[in-house]
């Protein structure tokens, strides 16, 4: 008889085939999260516009800078109301964090998610029917966001979880700096899509990626494949206990089909699943005794308030400082999520080579700080200069971000000290994103309480903000580099032997 190919219903072929597909399927969910999350830091600057560009009132004859403001944002103070609506959605965000890792460990993630995304969508298009509705009630806006940020906690855990399950720690770094730029594609397309309407019929802007975010959130309920043991493929080996265990070329075999001493870890599983007891889920308090975890939190939080307060004030820093028009400044701060897509990929292929997460991370913050000084001092001086500024600050800023958030979570929720539980990714990583959406609460509030007193104060908040994530790693970089020089001792001597 023929037989079919042998690679075709392989093990390895089938874990590649779905490894693609969970990667490529939870980037279009995290894509449209981000995509859905842009819209109201385009849709401000049109919110409250220069009234007096467009000519005299025609509903009278006053000349009034704010007939076109939408209300209740048409008084002078425009700039707490918005900081009041992001805080809105971030302070929910980062308590319902907390929670929703709790949840993701014991939930179906592919259930959980796709819920989560089809509630996005509701109440994502909520805020944009307030347009058509013509509402101008500052509390429906402020419960919309609220909920908005409970349920888009969701996503995170969720997604990190899935690509944690079908990949180990061997290139970590590099396939989820990569995959994570999906944070900056989602960014950019939001804005963009929000700018095709934002002068015209700005409930469109919300209206339309909430449709987009719902639809993705349907196609994940049929295709998500939470586990490979679910399809018949073999688990990642996440971590193997060898006596040169920190030596970094002892992980790189990890990865893969091929546990460490050559024998696929296929073979291991040709029987059917052993009887053995299901591990508990991982307590809260249990996830913060993982070595690490309290110090990249805390970073974190000092790191997406720098992050969130560009995603959310870029626009309208642009609109006031360079007076470009709400569409161009909505463009021109795409550049910073173009830099956010480069830096995660360079941050998680340093430390990859290198070994050290945190140092990678400490060292591209330390550089952020003073470029954060320049792009505010020097960055307006012409439209190359800006494109130039942008894209390096929004490598900087987002390149820690990115690495914290997926790979340093992905490798302590596979840490040595769980003994193989793999129940603790979701809650680790809802830890340390939830600890970092307090400052990315924080961030857009102070910059909304900043901002009048100018935007150099603003820029100097960022700058102390950097600062301290940086100082936050330092027990971890330290470690990092006592044994890098423990490894290049044990080489010399082995060598000179």
């Amino acid at each position: 008889p023929i037989l079919a190919p042998p690679l075709l219903t392989s093990p390895l072929a089938l874990s590649c085939r779905y490894r693609g597909l969970t990667l490529v399927l939870t980037f279009l969910c995290y894509t449209s999260y981000h995509l859905s999350r842009k819209p109201i830091s385009i849709v401000k600057s049109q919110l409250h516009p220069n009234c007096s560009a467009l000519g005299p009132n025609p509903r009278n004859d006053s000349n009034s800078s704010t007939w076109c403001s939408w209300a209740p944002f048409d008084g002078d103070n425009y700039k707490e109301l918005f900081g009041a609506l992001d805080n809105a959605f971030l302070v929910a965000y980062a308590i319902g964090m907390f929670i929703s890792g709790i949840f993701g460990e014991r939930l179906p993630l592919r259930y959980y998610l796709s819920g989560g995304m089809v509630l996005s969508g509701l109440f994502t298009a909520l805020f944009g029917l307030g347009y058509f509705w013509d509402i101008h009630v500052l509390w429906y806006f402020i419960v919309v966001q609220v909920c908005n940020g409970l349920v888009q906690t969701t996503g995170w855990p969720s997604v990190v979880a899935c690509v944690g399950n079908w990949f180990g720690k061997g290139k970590r770094g590099l396939i989820m700096g990569i995959w994570n730029s999906h944070t900056s594609v989602g960014n950019i397309l939001g804005s963009l899509i929000a700018g095709v309407w934002v002068s015209s019929d700005w409930g469109l802007s919300f209206i339309v990626p909430g449709i987009i975010i719902a639809t993705m959130g349907i196609i994940c309920f049929f295709f998500l494949v939470e586990y490979p043991e679910d399809v018949g493929c073999s688990p990642p080996l996440h971590h193997v206990m060898t006596s040169n265990e920190k030596d970094p070329e002892a992980v790189t075999s990890n990865e893969g089909p091929l546990s460490i001493s050559g024998q696929s870890s296929a073979g291991h599983s040709d029987n059917p699943k052993e009887p053995a007891e299901e591990p508990e889920a991982i307590s809260f308090l249990g996830a913060l005794r993982i070595p690490g975890v309290v110090e990249f939190s805390l970073c974190l939080l000092f790191a997406k308030l720098v992050s969130y307060t560009f995603l959310y004030w870029l626009p309208l820093y642009i609109v006031n400082v360079a007076h470009f028009g709400a569409k161009e400044a909505g463009d021109l701060s795409t550049l910073f999520d173009v830099g956010g897509i480069l830096g995660g990929i360079f941050a998680g292929l340093i430390s990859d080579y290198t070994g050290g997460r945190a140092t990678t991370c400490c060292v591209m913050l330390v550089v952020a700080a003073p470029m954060l000084f320049l792009y505010n001092h020097v960055g307006q001086n012409g439209i190359g200069i800006s494109i130039a500024m942008l894209i390096i600050c929004g490598a900087l800023v987002n390149g820690p971000y990115a690495l914290i958030t997926t790979a340093v979570s992905a490798d302590l929720g596979t840490h040595e000290s769980l003994k193989g539980n793999s129940k603790a990714l979701s809650t680790v990583t809802a830890i340390i994103d939830g600890t970092g959406s307090i400052g990315a609460a924080l961030g857009p509030l102070l910059a909304g309480l900043i901002s009048p007193t100018g935007w150099n104060n603003v820029f100097y908040m960022l700058i102390a903000a950097d600062v301290l994530a940086c100082l936050l790693l330092t027990r971890v970089v330290v470690k990092e580099v006592r044994g890098w020089c423990g490894y290049m001792a044990r080489k010399r001597g082995y060598v000179h032997t």
